[in-house]
């Protein structure tokens, strides 16, 4: 559902404000976990993914992290900047080619490298690159996507190639469940889902703000608002910088 809002002046500026704060959680507090829709998880259970996702620490290092106020929480997240539209059934070779996987982002160079190749493998038909040619990084803040995104492969350079771009969320009707999982576990970015099919709404340079607060994406383009499902207790281990950091955070495991 569709609501009109005034289209505020200069938004030409594409920021991510409150990205990465410190976080007043405890590892007593239960946590969904994305591996399953609704799933609840304790601290236990999430000592459990914590040690199956060890593959995952080993290769990947999250983006550098910022220290706004300490009363700032996950949910009072904003990202605003240009969006990027894609279709139904993006998969992960898509996002990331397999002649790519060679690359290990706990290098930074290569990390770098890694998102310079993110969505080189969408098909000739988007006329519009998602990175430029000659460019480093991305200007678009959000993909926009439809349903089923992150299919195919569990790689998790999938994510990472995202964060590394200089994307901060993708927004979709609905993802696979390993690249959701593996979004949540690199902490690289926010996997929202829509309520509807934002894909068919928005178009691809349309100005954006996602209020993860109220839980709504605001086109200032088109002048609409569409709801976005919560992220729920997902969201601070995305923003602590993936699951090993909030483990450390929250006392879980210890601290380096």
């Amino acid at each position: 559902m569709a609501f009109t809002t005034t289209t505020p002046q200069n938004l030409t500026t594409f920021t991510t404000s409150s990205h990465k704060p410190k976080l007043p959680f405890s590892p007593s507090h239960s946590l969904t976990f994305p591996t399953h829709p609704n799933q609840t998880l304790t601290s236990r259970a999430i000592s459990t993914a914590i040690s199956t996702s060890t593959r995952i620490h080993s290769l990947f290092t999250p983006r550098a992290t910022s220290s706004p106020s300490s009363s700032t929480t996950a949910a009072e997240t904003t990202f605003h900047g240009l969006c990027y539209v894609v279709g139904d059934n993006i998969d992960t070779d898509q996002i990331i080619p397999a002649e790519y996987l060679t690359l290990v982002p706990s290098k930074p160079d290569e990390y770098e490298k890694l998102g310079t190749y993110a969505l080189i493998g969408l098909p000739s038909s988007y006329a519009t690159r998602f990175i430029e040619p000659g460019e480093s990084k991305t200007k678009y803040t959000v993909v926009i996507a439809g349903a089923n995104f992150g299919c195919g492969s569990s790689r998790e350079h999938a994510p990472v190639a995202l964060g590394a771009s200089g994307a901060a969320a993708v927004v979709a009707e609905s993802y696979a469940r390993i690249f959701f999982r593996n979004s949540v576990a690199t902490g690289e970015v926010y996997p929202l889902e829509s309520e509807g099919r934002l894909c068919e709404e928005c178009r691809t340079g349309d100005v954006v703000t996602i209020e993860m607060k109220e839980s709504k994406l605001i086109n200032h383009t088109t002048g609409k608002e569409y709801a976005l499902k919560s992220i729920g207790d997902a969201g601070p281990v995305i923003e602590a910088g993936g699951i090993f950091a909030y483990a450390r955070k929250t006392g879980m495991i210890p601290s380096h």
